[in-house]
């Protein structure tokens, strides 16, 4: 439930900023189908695109420079995305990028390939 409702909020605060003319770019994990589409129903379709940002579990605990992954695997972080809460990967996502085959530049630039196009039309 907090999940959701933290995702509500961003998108909430994402359609006031888009409804003042500031493109918003968000990165947040949301674990579940029904999360993004709350998220989708308050931007509105037409201003929202996801992007599935694809790593493994095991490249995710590899870069984690907190040790958030390990402290979830101790049981001391409760309720953690992908150890002891699931994740549901986006059906269709209208861009994905798999870090585990791209650099950090390549995806961002694959990213702003995909996205400048659609800002430049509008």
């Amino acid at each position: 439930k907090d999940r959701a409702e933290n995702i509500r909020r961003i998108a909430e605060i994402s359609k006031l900023f888009l409804n003042c003319g500031v493109i918003t770019l968000n990165c947040f994990i949301s674990p579940s189908i029904k999360i993004r589409r709350i998220a989708k129903e308050i931007i509105g379709e037409e201003n929202f695109i996801e992007v599935y940002i694809n790593a493994s579990l095991s490249t995710c605990e590899a870069r984690d420079v907190k040790g958030l992954y390990k402290k979830a695997r101790e049981g001391i972080i409760k309720d953690f995305t992908g150890i002891s809460a699931p994740f549901e990967a986006p059906n269709k996502p209208n861009l994905e990028i798999n870090t585990e085959e791209l650099s950090i530049d390549k995806s961002v630039q694959k990213i702003l390939d995909f996205i400048l196009p659609i800002i430049n039309e509008k």
